[in-house]
C-alpha cells in the first residue's frame, strides 16, 4: 500500500517528537542524577568453562563438560574516599552443593597511597597466585600443584577480617587480621597475616595483582608472605618476571616457594594427616607479536613439586606438569586454553592421572 502525503508528514511529525524526547531526557536524567547524588557503580561478570579429558592410573577415563566457575562483579564509590566491593562466585559443588556463594563484600576506606583500610571478606596477604585468583593467572590449571595459595581460607582464598595496606615508592606492603572459621586451632583464634613486595620496574597499581601484563607493563617483583594462627605458621616467596621484547613479543617468568608448617596447605594424598608440606613451582611463558586471525597465541609451560610431611611413615612427593597454548583475544576478557596437566606421586598411592582439555573464558 502507498503513503499518502498526510502519512509521510504525520511520520515525519513522530520522528522528530520521538528525537526531541531522547535529547530532552539526556539532561533532565543528568540532572535527576546529579540531585539525588547517586553513586557511580560498576558492574560485571566472569565465566570460566572447560571440556576436560581425564586418565586416572585407577579406574576408567572420564570427559566432562563443566562450568568452572560463574561470577557477579559489583564495585563503587560512596564518597571520594569509601568505597564498595562485592563479588559472587557460582560454587560447582563437589564436597559442597551447587551454589552461588559471596567472595569479597568489603568496605574500602583509601586516603592515599599509602594509607588503605580494607575490613570485610576478601583475600588476605598472602602469596601473588591467591592474589590473582584464577582470573588473572597466566595458565589454566591454578593450585593443581600443592604449593600455590595454599594459605587456609574461608572460601575461594577469601578470609574475614581487617587490613591496613600501602604503597611507598617501589615497596607494597600489608598487614591484617582475620578469622578462618574452622580451620585454625579454636574457634577464637586470630590469624594474623602480612607482605611486602617489591616492583622494581614498572609499578603494579592497587592490591589486588595479575599473573601476567600480557605486555603492558615491563615488571621485576618479588613478594615476601607470611601468616600465623595459633602457634602455627605458612610462608611464601614469590617472583614475577615480565618482558616486552624488541619484536614486541613478550617473555614472561613466574616462581615460588612455599612451607605450610601446621597451617593451610593442601589436602593430604594419604588418609592421615601430615604435619607439613613446602613446594617450588616454575612457569615460563612467550606471547607471539603475530596476529592470527582475532587474537594471538602464547606458549606456557609449568612444573611443580611439593612434599607432604608425616610424623610417622615416609614423606609423600608431588610432581605436577603443565603445558598451555593459549589463545588471547582480548587478554583476561575472552581467551582459550587447550592445557595439559599431569599429577604424580611418589611412592605411588594410585592417584597419579593425566588430563587433557580446553577451557574458556569470557569477562566484562
Amino acid at each position: 500500500m502507498r503513503l499518502t502525503s498526510i502519512h509521510y508528514q504525520t511520520a515525519a511529525s513522530l520522528r522528530a517528537a520521538a528525537i526531541g524526547a531522547a535529547l530532552t531526557a539526556v539532561p533532565v536524567s543528568s540532572a535527576l542524577a546529579a540531585e539525588v547524588n547517586l553513586p557511580p557503580v560498576s558492574v560485571g561478570a566472569g565465566v570460566r568453562s572447560s571440556f576436560t579429558y581425564t586418565n586416572p592410573d585407577v579406574g576408567e577415563d572420564i570427559s566432562d563438560f563443566e562450568l568452572n566457575s560463574a561470577r557477579i562483579y559489583i564495585s563503587g564509590k560512596v564518597t571520594e574516599n569509601i568505597s564498595l566491593m562485592f563479588n559472587t562466585d557460582y560454587n560447582a559443588g563437589g564436597a559442597t552443593p551447587e551454589s552461588m556463594r559471596v567472595i569479597d563484600a568489603v568496605a574500602q576506606f583509601s586516603f592515599s597511597d599509602q594509607f588503605n583500610i580494607w575490613a570485610g571478606r576478601f583475600l588476605p596477604p598472602s602469596d601473588r597466585a591467591n592474589l590473582y585468583g584464577p582470573y588473572y593467572a597466566s595458565h589454566w590449571g591454578v593450585y593443581r600443584d600443592g604449593v600455590q595459595d595454599g594459605y587456609p581460607f574461608e572460601t575461594e582464598g577469601r578470609d574475614d577480617g581487617v587490613m591496613y595496606w600501602g604503597q611507598f615508592g617501589i615497596a607494597k606492603v600489608s598487614a591484617g587480621a582475620f578469622d578462618v572459621q574452622g580451620l585454625t586451632k579454636g574457634s577464637s583464634d586470630v590469624l594474623y597475616a602480612g607482605r611486602v613486595q617489591l616492583d622494581f620496574w614498572d609499578p603494579e597499581s592497587g592490591y589486588y595483582l595479575n599473573g601476567t601484563y600480557y605486555g603492558e607493563k615491563d615488571l621485576l617483583a618479588v613478594g615476601v608472605a607470611a601468616q600465623t594462627a595459633a602457634g602455627d605458621n605458612a610462608y611464601s616467596v614469590d617472583f614475577l618476571l615480565e618482558k616486552k621484547l624488541g619484536n614486541s613479543g613478550v617473555v614472561t617468568v613466574e616462581a615460588e616457594y612455599a612451607r605450610y608448617d601446621g597451617l593451610g596447605g593442601y589436602p593430604s594424598p594419604l588418609a592421615t594427616a601430615y604435619e607439613s608440606s613446602d613446594g617450588y613451582y616454575l612457569l615460563g611463558a612467550y606471547l607471539f607479536p603475530q596476529t592470527v586471525g582475532i587474537g594471538k597465541f602464547q606458549v606456557l609451560a609449568k612444573v611443580g613439586e611439593s612434599t607432604y610431611d608425616y610424623q610417622f611413615g615416609s614423606d609423600v612427593d608431588q610432581t605436577t606438569t603443565e603445558l598451555n597454548l593459549n589463545y588471547l583475544i582480548k587478554d583476561f576478557n575472552a581467551r582459550v586454553s587447550l592445557f595439559y596437566i599431569d599429577s604424580s606421586f611418589d611412592p605411588n598411592l594410585g592417584r597419579d592421572n593425566t588430563q587433557i582439555g580446553v577451557g574458556l573464558q569470557v569477562q566484562l
